[in-house]
């Protein structure tokens, strides 16, 4: 390993998926995978005594999953970067993983080459989303000024927020879970650039979006 590799922790709980991945990575000069975890819990463990630049999470973990992981790694190790791998291309888990903190979101079905590509931007300090997944973010873009690609439910749930309801009340209102009010308002911040719910409403009223 040369001196400037960029250290990895990889957390994957399939051990098959988790040896293809070390491969991959040990194989480049400029990266080395320093530590492994079988699930969040054991990431957060391996962190409080390795040093590491970038944590490829997988989505899907047992226990605490890939997008909870993510936020206790930006809570407890905000310096380490984060590339969520996912089996899936589900439009809520890109943006519950960008909520999360997730600097880069790569599919574990793209070739190794895309993945060698989020590693690095995301040590960089770049983010980076994997092509067949940059459709569901893009789709939310407008020119500045304008109001984002807002579905008509996520409007709902903003102009409920905005009303001062809480995420109970919403779910109670529309007939829905709280979880899945939670993805909602994960979205909504990140189409907002937004750091909570408040400054989401708060922006909102001021475009007149609402």
């Amino acid at each position: 390993m040369s001196e400037e590799a960029i250290r990895i922790l990889l957390v994957e709980d399939h051990a098959f998926t988790r040896d293809g991945l070390r491969a991959t990575l040990n194989l480049e000069a400029d990266l080395h995978v320093v530590a492994e975890a079988r699930s969040g819990e054991e990431a957060l463990e391996r962190l409080a005594s390795v040093e590491v630049d970038v944590a490829v999470v997988d989505i899907g973990l047992p226990g605490i999953d890939g997008i909870q992981t993510a936020a206790e790694i930006r809570r407890g190790w905000p310096e380490v970067r984060i590339v969520m791998l996912t089996a899936h291309d589900l439009r809520q888990e890109v943006f519950a993983a960008l909520a999360s903190g997730a600097a880069a979101y790569c599919l574990k079905s793209a070739k190794p080459e895309l993945l060698l590509l989020a590693v690095r931007a995301a040590a960089a300090g770049s983010a980076y989303l994997d092509p067949q997944v940059a459709h569901h973010v893009l789709g939310g873009v407008r020119a500045p000024g304008s109001a984002p690609l807002l579905t008509p439910r996520e409007l709902e749930v903003l102009r409920l927020i905005a009303d001062g309801l809480s995420n109970k009340d919403i779910a109670a209102q529309l007939g829905v879970s709280v979880s899945t009010v939670k993805l909602y308002v994960q979205e909504l911040l990140v189409k907002l650039q937004a750091a909570d719910r408040t400054q989401a409403a708060v922006k909102a009223l001021r475009q007149g979006w609402l």
